[in-house]
């Protein structure tokens, strides 16, 4: 009786075992069949951006269809919903198939859409938004429609600067789906190629066991310290990120060995969370990968990606070492010395022995940054390093073979197709903007509400920062607001510079004629010292138009790709920060995970370790930090390096021992006298002697505590 029961309910499970064992042989086969296309579209291929794009979005969407059904179980009527999915997966190989063959027949026709090209453009305009509705939530799906109902509907219901006319619902489906600035336009372009390419390089790395390299030599190097396992955990997550360009990935993958370490050595598990979160945010900060944003950033400016990496490598040792202080501060407050897990001994090896079995992990990135300093584009580099990755490891006892070539291109695809639905989908919400012209009207508008402060915009797009980050990963933040907000504050800082000639009288004599269109009663006073007053008197006479045009006549193009760097690295630092402020903070939730803390009380653990993010894009705004002249450069560094320590004993209270109110204070004076933007050379002497002298006296009471 009972087998005559159970007998339907053992058939239904083996025919449910047998439908997820064939899904995973399609999804092994599909991943790498993704990966090899997608090599040959970044090295050989002739075929159109627009064709790839779509070829890339179906591939993709057929990967996220089969890794994230639309219900998991089959129970409860779960077998009819995977007919869904059938249908969806149709759709999303027709979207390719269908604008690769009807392509010619549309401009033949005049741009006029038939029936069928409604349909189709219709069909995967929704599928895009479902499967990124799957992969990353409500919010960009939501956001996405506002986007497009505001061209057709209610844009022109509003008044205001943004009402907008409106285009035709036909107009609209051509330019989201046929036109190369649509779905299918740049930031898709960047999908399939430089992000794709540097996301699989990152997988063959860990895949050939660089992973594991890179965390015995961050033990190696930083566990003899103090607190040696909070350094590592900054060390290890600094390298790990360099290479991996996620902070989510990184902190799961460092965090699982760093926080044990941390609270094994003393340090309290919230704690320790926190730096593992904060450390991790920082790979997408640091060269040689930074996650896609920096791909579509060298989009946006025109920069190479090559000039992206070293203005950004300063930057990114500032966040850490920032994120290092802390460490030892804690350790120092914890009362925490080396221990024998901490120092290198018998069965921890030393730096000098890793390096001589493990010297050939270091190959791959060295033949990227060589290959981008010699000119080769990124994807290629990218495509090269990755032969560089498997023939290094067969200078080692453990070489990759196909099984493991063949893992790390399915490691890469995976790690890929969330992040292809997310930038299709963002594609439509940048082609919105570009249509209707908020992106001005809303840079004009914070100008307006900064009352043309750099400082009072740089906090408005941090505040707009962390709401977008509440729903929007950090790609998708960047992308928005740097559409919206990097030509307000570019516009900023470039006449914050156009100020500084006209106060120093070394304009140039090609603009005074433009001068004296706006103010002729003034024109002695040209080409002479004028005061703060003055200047900016004059500045506020001259017209949007014109003031453009003075910029780009009187300053040096240096500086002004100087001004368009800063404002885009400003926007991208700042778009980090929600992965460690609460109350949406993942990766710090992650890492509490790890810990088993409080999400929240970590949250916030994490976001004061992490202020980093938040001053030194202050830094990009009024100092020369981004430029490549190290003379100018190195400078700010070294003093910005001394502020942040300074301000971190400050808000910690605590030194290399107890710091009483008054001291808090004086080593709050001195951080931000180091961290003022004019650079005055008085003012910095002093703000090194104040610290200098605090941390003097505060390890001189340590030494007297230490010997009681």
């Amino acid at each position: 009786m009972y087998n005559t029961i159970n007998e339907p309910l053992d058939k239904y499970r083996a025919s449910s075992q047998d439908s997820i064992k064939y899904t995973r042989y399609i999804v092994y086969f599909l991943a790498i069949a993704l990966s090899l296309t997608h090599i040959y579209f970044n090295t050989f291929s002739t075929l159109s951006e627009l064709w790839i794009s779509a070829i890339h979005f179906s591939g993709f969407g057929l990967l996220c269809i089969l890794t994230v059904p639309i219900v998991k179980n089959e129970s409860d009527g779960g077998r009819s919903w995977k007919i869904v999915d059938v249908f969806l997966a149709g759709i999303v190989v027709v979207s390719a198939g269908y604008l690769i063959l009807f392509e010619d027949q549309l401009y033949a026709r005049g741009v006029e859409l038939s029936q069928w090209d409604w349909w189709v453009a219709i069909a995967s305009i929704t599928v895009a938004l479902e499967l990124t509705r799957r992969t990353m939530g409500w919010f960009i799906p939501v956001l996405t429609l506002v986007a497009l109902s505001y061209v057709v509907w209610w844009g022109k219901l509003i008044s205001g600067p943004f009402h907008f006319p409106g285009l035709s619902l036909e107009t609209l489906l051509y330019r989201s789906y046929f036109s190369p600035e649509g779905m299918f336009g740049p930031i898709a372009r960047i999908s399939w190629s430089y992000v794709f390419m540097f996301i699989l390089f990152g997988s063959f790395l860990v895949q050939s066991g660089a992973g594991d390299f890179i965390i015995k030599l961050a033990r190696a190097a930083a566990g003899r310290f103090t607190g040696g396992p909070g350094f590592v955990a900054v060390l290890g997550s600094g390298l790990m990120g360099s290479v991996s360009g996620s902070s989510v990935a990184n902190t799961v993958s460092t965090g699982v060995i760093t926080i044990p370490l941390m609270k094994q050595a003393g340090f309290p598990a919230r704690f320790a969370a926190g730096v593992e979160a904060a450390a991790s945010t920082g790979g997408q900060l640091m060269p040689p990968v930074m996650g896609a944003g920096a791909f579509i950033m060298a989009n946006y400016t025109q920069l190479s990606y090559l000039e992206i990496m070293g203005a950004a490598t300063l930057p990114a040792l500032l966040y850490f070492l920032s994120v290092a202080f802390f460490v030892r501060i804690e350790a120092k407050r914890q009362g925490l010395h080396a221990t024998d897990e901490t120092k290198i001994n018998e069965n921890q090896e030393s730096i000098g022995k890793l390096l001589k079995s493990g010297w050939h992990f270091t190959l791959p990135i060295a033949s990227l940054v060589a290959m981008l300093i010699y000119g080769f584009t990124p994807t290629y580099a990218a495509g090269f390093s990755i032969l560089v990755v498997i023939a290094s490891t067969w200078l080692t006892a453990a070489p990759m073979k196909l099984p493991q070539v063949t893992q790390a291109m399915v490691l890469g695809s995976k790690n890929m197709a969330a992040t292809a639905m997310l930038l299709v989908t963002i594609g439509l919400v940048v082609n919105t903007v570009a249509t209707t012209g908020v992106g001005n009207t809303f840079s004009l508008m914070i100008t307006d509400w900064a009352g043309g402060s750099l400082l009072v915009t740089i906090v408005l797009v941090a505040l707009a920062s962390l709401i977008l980050g509440m729903g929007l990963p950090v790609t998708a933040s960047y992308i928005i607001l740097a559409t919206l907000a990097a030509p307000a504050i570019y516009n900023l800082i470039a006449e914050a510079q156009l100020l500084e000639l006209l106060m120093s009288g070394q304009i140039p004599e090609q603009i005074k004629p433009m001068l004296m269109l706006v103010a002729p009663e003034q024109a002695q006073q040209f080409g002479s010292v004028m005061s703060l007053t003055d200047a900016q008197a004059l500045i506020a006479l001259i017209p949007a138009d014109l003031k453009n045009t003075l910029i780009d006549s009187a300053i040096d193009p240096t500086q002004l790709t100087l001004a368009l760097l800063s404002a885009h690295m400003i926007i991208f630092w700042l778009s980090q920060d929600s992965n460690v402020t609460p109350p949406v903070c993942l990766t710090a939730f992650a890492a509490a995970a790890i810990a088993k803390t409080s999400p929240m009380r970590t949250g916030f653990a994490a976001w004061k370790i992490a202020k980093g993010l938040y001053i030194v894009p202050l830094l990009f705004a009024y100092t020369p930090l981004l430029s490549s002249d190290l003379s100018k450069a190195l400078p700010v560094f070294i003093t910005a390096l001394l502020g942040i320590y300074a301000l971190a004993a400050a808000l910690e209270g605590y030194l290399e021992s107890t710091l009483s109110w008054m001291q808090r204070l004086v080593a709050l004076a001195s951080g931000v006298s180091l961290l003022w933007p004019q650079q005055n050379i008085w003012l910095t002497i002093i703000g090194v002697s104040a610290f200098v002298g605090l941390f003097y006296w505060s390890f001189n009471k340590s030494k007297i505590k230490l010997k009681e």
